[in-house]
């Protein structure tokens, strides 16, 4: 299997294999990540599909030093977006915007969706989630990087629902908290 780098020298020579061998390294996890916010296989396929191409017309002029991270966020970007269309009819709320709503309180930025730009807020998150039990790191990334539904993850552990809610209602203190600590205002 070739390595992030070979894969990346791939795209930049425009060779077709890049896709190839980017399907097969990252597929599983990018079909689970896109699944985790759907919910549909098959539309979590659409969203590797349309990841791909994103990555083929982004590689160049970007060079990812790491090819899943990457990825990753080029997927659950597309994976984001196609939730929103397929609930804009409906515009009862989705999870994505339940989700911001329930972050805007610890977070320095109006716009939640600016956090992705800001270098100082993603390592001091980072830092934050080390700190952080295994269950409540677990709870908090199905809920704001998955963008899981409580119940869905009480189901997933075993938890009860209140559970849930009240460990993110403190883990969204304690994120909070720490932020001002580490000088970012909230």
């Amino acid at each position: 299997m070739q390595t992030d780098a070979d894969i990346v020298a791939l795209y930049l020579q425009r060779s077709e294999k890049a896709l190839e061998e980017t399907q097969q390294k990252y597929g599983a996890y990018c079909r689970s990540a896109a699944y985790g916010i759907l919910h549909d296989l098959h539309l979590a396929e659409e969203c590797l599909n349309d990841a791909l191409l994103r990555c083929w017309n982004s590689i160049p002029p970007h060079q990812p030093e790491n090819l899943r991270t990457y990825l990753g966020k080029l997927v659950r970007n597309v994976a984001i977006n196609r939730l929103e269309a397929n609930t804009a009819a409906k515009r009862g709320g989705g999870q994505r915007e339940l989700a911001l709503e329930e972050l805007s309180q610890c977070l320095p930025a109006e716009d939640p969706d600016a956090m992705d730009d800001s270098l100082a807020v993603r390592l001091a998150l980072d830092r934050f989630l080390a700190t952080l039990s295994q269950d409540s790191r677990r709870i908090f990334v199905r809920r704001y990087w998955f963008l899981d539904s409580v119940q869905d993850i009480a189901r997933a552990y075993g938890f009860t629902e209140s559970k849930v809610s009240v460990s993110l209602y403190r883990t969204r203190e304690k994120l909070r908290k720490h932020l001002m600590k580490e000088g970012i205002s909230v």
